[in-house]
């Protein structure tokens, strides 16, 4: 699945004629295309070790009962190579996330120039982290880990990563108009210059840190810059204004925001979830549940309800569930007549609903950046998840339509080929749900398990799952996982230079005397509030690393239980993502259903509506979400 919007495509794909002469161009794009296929490669393989050591770790633990004491150190740095060889095999393939709704309000001539402007600063983060990470690989050369390990294999990834960047960067910064090329080159460099300037002229420079920091990333917002790359370049500007830290921080910060062994959960999860669904186990489900519920009004929209619910419970991914149900439900809408635009608003009203099914690639962000149990948050996901569930069900109940199961399917599997396929999936779910409740492993041990049963038992089921299929696979998780952790890496840099300049301590006590003045549920609806609003331009992530431990800690302290309200936070931010018109989620929904947006806000209002009365009730009364972990002893 490619997590690519509209203004991805613009920036990373556009086949105009180049800048520079056809030899020139056809050498850096012959040399672009090679880096990018050994990253790819590497990283596919990167990902493959990290499972077998994973595993073997956990099998030498528990059966074996000979604990691998150098397994997480390699693992960790692995988890450095796998982010660093996967984004820069998404710079040169053009599959970054970004937001293109503000360009749209730009004069047509003057888009083409501030799109092409977001390639430079591509170019220009990747030219900071390749010089920064230089300075990082020199420092760690005689150090070693704990495990008397070298320590530069955790920075030698990111030098050779953010090289790739830069040329893959440059080649598509090239790839346009002459006009094009040097007018947007020349208005990055009167930017900078300004920014220069302004710096020059002051007697203390890190005073601006913070106001250029901030206006870096409304830019880079409004201009649909790539959104790992917006934070990328906030937190890169923000090291330079700053004298005294060394830029060397800018790259470090970066690698430590990927450098824990928790995160390794979330490309895991992302594997097992592809595999199910490469080897036919997602088409034999979607069909089984369109010929259960299709004697229903409105059959087709309350299978995508289901078919979203239980996929959240495999992939750990949002985006990667929509395309993964859109791209075997959305035939079938058109087949059966009816209508795409709120099929493709049930898709991102669903996707709102199962954020907080286990395992949730937020919940396992929300756990690590709040220090909060990932296996109680999982618990406590399930019955607001539960209740959002029925909420939707019954709205696509009522405001869909009859259809026939023949126009759907013209051709239909044998039943037992659609209840073997729905079995193997629902084994994988409570293996999963159970190693968690038991507290037999973490969840990336367990994440691990869920890889190999995907993958062997998944080619024993259905024989689908190729040897060819299966190196893809790795090639194109390691790509996709790169862009979603990259992301979380340059959040993380960008929420250490907000603690430096002491801003979420000012947010904090402000909220403080908010919740003690006005009250703690005038608190939690700005918490809502905030969370929809970042959760529409940003990605889940960074909105969760830059704001949970802000917000946590003040819930705790005006009386909220952490596991309800950081239920309700994921609940928020993925309302965001899904919502009109901004939501990065929402475009992706989009393009996934071959639809247009503008036709997608108003058949999708009524669902929206569903979804929000299921949060503001969820957020009303604790209960709902503390009630299940309580019960399982957390």
């Amino acid at each position: 699945m490619s997590d690519s919007s509209l203004i991805e495509k613009e920036i990373g794909t556009a086949e105009t004629t180049p800048v520079s002469g056809p030899r020139d161009i056809m050498i850096l794009s012959s040399l672009s295309r090679f880096l990018t296929k050994i990253t790819a490669g590497a990283g596919a393989l990167v990902l493959f070790i990290n499972v077998v050591v994973v595993f073997a770790s956990v099998i030498w633990r528990y059966a074996l009962h000979s604990p691998l004491h150098w397994a997480e150190e390699v693992a960790r740095a692995l988890m450095i190579a796998l982010v660093f060889f996967g984004v820069a095999t998404s710079t040169g393939r053009g599959g970054h996330i970004g937001v293109d709704l503000f360009l749209r309000f730009l004069p047509p001539h003057v888009r083409p120039y501030v799109v092409h402007a977001s390639r430079w600063i591509l170019f220009m983060v990747s030219i900071g982290l390749v010089i920064s990470s230089y300075d990082l690989v020199q420092a760690a050369r005689l150090q070693t880990t704990e495990t008397g390990l070298p320590q530069v294999i955790y920075v030698i990834p990111v030098f050779i990563g953010s090289v790739v960047m830069v040329v893959a960067a440059l080649e598509h910064a090239l790839r346009e108009r002459l006009r094009v090329v040097m007018l947007s080159a020349v208005a990055i460099a009167i930017l900078v210059a300004i920014g220069y300037a302004k710096l020059s002229f002051m007697d203390d420079p890190s005073s601006a840190a913070a106001v250029l920091m901030l206006s870096c990333f409304v830019l880079g917002i409004l201009a649909g810059v790539p959104i790992a790359f917006t934070l990328g370049m906030s937190a890169m500007v923000f090291f330079i204004c700053d004298p005294s830290l060394p830029f060397v921080f800018f790259s470090q910060q970066v690698a430590a925001g990927v450098d824990h062994f928790v995160l390794l959960a979330i490309p895991f999860f992302l594997l097992a979830g592809a595999a199910m669904e490469v080897n036919g186990m997602s088409t034999r489900l979607v069909e089984l549940i369109v010929r259960g519920m299709g004697k229903f009004r409105g059959g087709l929209n309350m299978t995508t309800v289901l078919a979203m619910a239980f996929f959240s419970g495999i992939s750990g991914s949002k985006l990667a569930d929509v395309a993964a149900v859109g791209g075997v439900l959305m035939p079938a809408v058109r087949r059966a007549k009816q209508d795409s635009e709120e099929a493709a608003g049930v898709f991102a009203a669903s996707a709102m609903m199962a954020e907080t099914i286990p395992p949730c690639v937020n919940l396992i962000v929300l756990g690590f950046v709040a220090n909060i149990s990932i296996g109680a948050l999982f618990i406590a996901g399930l019955v607001p998840a539960a209740c959002l569930l029925v909420l939707l069900l019954i709205a696509a109940n009522f405001f869909g339509k009859r259809i026939s199961i023949s126009d759907a399917y013209p051709i239909l599997r044998p039943r037992k080929q659609l209840l073997l396929g729905a079995a193997v999936g629902l084994i994988m779910i409570l293996m999963i749900g159970r190693g968690v409740v038991a507290g037999i492993a973490t969840s990336t041990e367990i994440s691990a398990f869920a890889v190999v049963y995907a993958l062997v038992v998944g080619r024993l089921a259905f024989g689908e799952l190729t040897l060819k299929a299966t190196v893809k696979l790795f090639v194109d998780i390691a790509a996709m996982s790169g862009v979603l952790l990259f992301i979380v890496a340059c959040a993380t840099s960008l929420s250490y230079a907000l603690t430096i300049q002491m801003i979420p301590q000012m947010i904090a006590d402000a909220l403080v005397a908010i919740g003690f003045s006005h009250g703690a549920w005038l608190f939690l609806i700005l918490t809502i509030v905030i969370l929809i609003i970042f959760g529409a331009v940003l990605e889940g992530a960074p909105a969760l690393i830059i704001f949970a431990p802000i917000l946590v800690p003040i819930a705790v302290q005006l009386g909220f239980d952490p596991l309800h309200f950081g239920i309700v936070m994921v609940l928020a931010m993925g309302f965001g993502l899904f919502s009109p018109p901004i939501g990065l989620g929402l475009y992706t929904t989009c393009a996934i259903c071959g639809v247009e947006m503008k036709n997608v806000i108003r058949p999708m209002l009524k669902y929206l509506a569903v979804v929000m009365v299921g949060i503001i009730v969820v957020a009303m009364v604790p209960t709902i979400t503390v009630w299940l972990p309580r019960l399982m002893g957390y």
